[in-house]
């Protein structure tokens, strides 16, 4: 069985298996998948240095292998806080009006590339399967090409991949996709995604694209892209959702609300998330039925991220003070309608607090997957869970709106329609909100995250030789 190498902008180390959030949930299906396989899980340390070195800390854990660099903060202000973040990250949810092109990011994006690929190459044994993520590392494999790596190389993007249009607005678009085009399996989120993605190869590039198998050949290189929606690790989830520590949270989160029926939404501080948004329809719910702020509370937990970058400064300001204005106009001397807390907690409480609330409320303006929508799903009781509204933009709503009879989707830029719904939520009978759940749970559980990483590298290791390099 081939060793397989896992490369990604940050590497997780196994002992922190129970952060908080889904980053925890792929973080054990990779460790897993290296303890199975054997190999290396290789990237920047999310340290700092002097000047670039390319020495690598290797450190063995519980079977896993894990190898990381540090890079000159020049390297981090263009690569990561620069391209990454504030060009490829918008510009992938369809924010042009917050994506910025700078020559100098763009440099220091092939550069830091071009570094990851000098200090893995060299850890890389004949037989292994490499298997890169995401964004920041978009041209890495085409690096690994141009020093004889001549592996079995995958590549999945956890993102959105933007229409043509859109994408298009990129400069120098074309060599970052022909980049691409050196790996020989590239996985998206959703069917969405992956047809926008053959649409520019095709329009583009002039590749030969077969919709039917996912083969696109360009200038005699075949490489194949399909999509495989990601799932949550299940079992521990529920695992943590039985523990202790979750029953005493969902406990701490019933005895604060008066009675009240809690509605929940766990997000990182992004933009892509639409909490502006989800708080001027939550804020249009209390104006069209103010006497119901002694109904429903609303609890947002955002943990902050990417704080050095200015537009997520902006947008913390800004619920900030949309939250004030709501509270504002609508609390009560003995209760607020809306709980803002700017910091994470542990999967386990998060658990607890999911089971609590009855109303889980994920409305990206637009999303790869969003597991937070299937991490709510898994945690309810199923003798009296609540119900979903997810943004129909997440990659999530491709597989929990179940026909109309799973979760209640709706258009995050729509206050009225996020209003209805709410309303429609608060009211659903017990039976409705059963049928609902019962519908999602088996995609929940059965499409998880060891069954994507399983198939992924299942489909690399198989690719037909005749016809795909490696």
């Amino acid at each position: 069985m081939a060793r397989l190498v896992v490369i990604s902008n940050r590497v997780a180390v196994p002992k922190a298996r129970g952060a908080a959030g889904a980053q925890g949930g792929l973080a054990g299906a990779l460790n897993a998948a290296l303890k199975k396989h054997g190999g290396i899980w290789f990237g920047w340390s999310g340290r700092e240095s002097q000047a670039f070195t390319g020495d690598i800390n290797i450190q063995r854990h519980d079977g896993v292998t894990t190898a990381t660099v540090d890079l000159p903060h020049q390297d981090v202000e263009e690569y990561y806080n620069g391209y990454a973040n504030s060009t490829l990250w918008p510009l992938f949810h369809y924010r042009l009006d917050l994506t910025e092109y700078e020559r100098e990011t763009g440099k220091g994006y092939e550069r830091v590339n071009e570094r990851l690929a000098e200090s893995v190459a060299p850890l890389i044994e004949r037989d292994d399967l490499v298997w890169v993520h995401d964004y920041h590392l978009l041209p890495l494999g085409a690096r690994l090409r141009a020093k004889g790596v001549e592996n079995r190389l995958g590549f999945f993007l956890h993102t959105p991949w933007p229409p043509t249009r859109l994408f298009v607005s990129l400069p120098y678009h074309e060599r970052l996709v022909r980049t691409m085009l050196e790996y020989d399996l590239i996985g998206f989120q959703t069917n969405e995604w992956l047809e926008s993605f053959c649409h520019y190869c095709k329009k583009e590039l002039g590749a030969d694209t077969d919709e039917a198998t996912g083969r696109i050949e360009y200038k005699g290189k075949v490489t194949y892209a399909r999509a495989y929606p990601i799932g949550i690790d299940y079992d521990h989830l529920m695992a943590q959702a039985d523990s202790g520590e979750a029953r005493q949270a969902g406990q701490r989160l019933l005895a604060s609300t008066r009675r009240r029926t809690a509605m929940i939404g766990v997000d990182r501080l992004d933009y892509s998330k639409g909490l502006p948004e989800r708080l001027d329809g939550i804020g249009r719910f209390f104006d069209r039925s103010p006497e119901r702020v002694r109904d429903l509370v609303f609890i947002q937990i955002a943990p902050p991220s990417r704080e050095d970058v200015e537009s997520y400064q902006r947008i913390r300001a800004t619920l900030e003070q949309k939250t004030g204005q709501i509270n504002g106009a609508h609390s009560e001397v003995d209760l607020v309608p809306i709980r803002y807390v700017n910091k994470g907690h542990s999967l386990a409480e998060l658990c607890g607090f999911y089971r609590a609330a009855k109303i889980g409320l994920v409305t990206p303006l637009r999303d790869g997957m969003n597991l937070v929508a299937k991490e709510y799903v898994a945690a309810q009781d199923p003798e009296d869970p609540g119900v979903l509204i997810l943004s129909r933009f997440a990659g999530a709503a491709q597989q929990l709106d179940c026909d109309g009879q799973g979760a209640v989707l709706v258009n995050p830029h729509s206050p009225d329609d996020l209003a209805h719904a709410i309303q429609t939520a608060l009211d659903m009978p017990l039976a409705e909100r059963k049928a609902r759940w019962q519908a999602m749970i088996g995609t929940v559980r059965d499409d998880n995250v060891q069954r994507w990483t399983e198939s992924f590298t299942t489909d690399l290791a198989e690719l037909d030789t005749d016809t795909a390099s490696g």
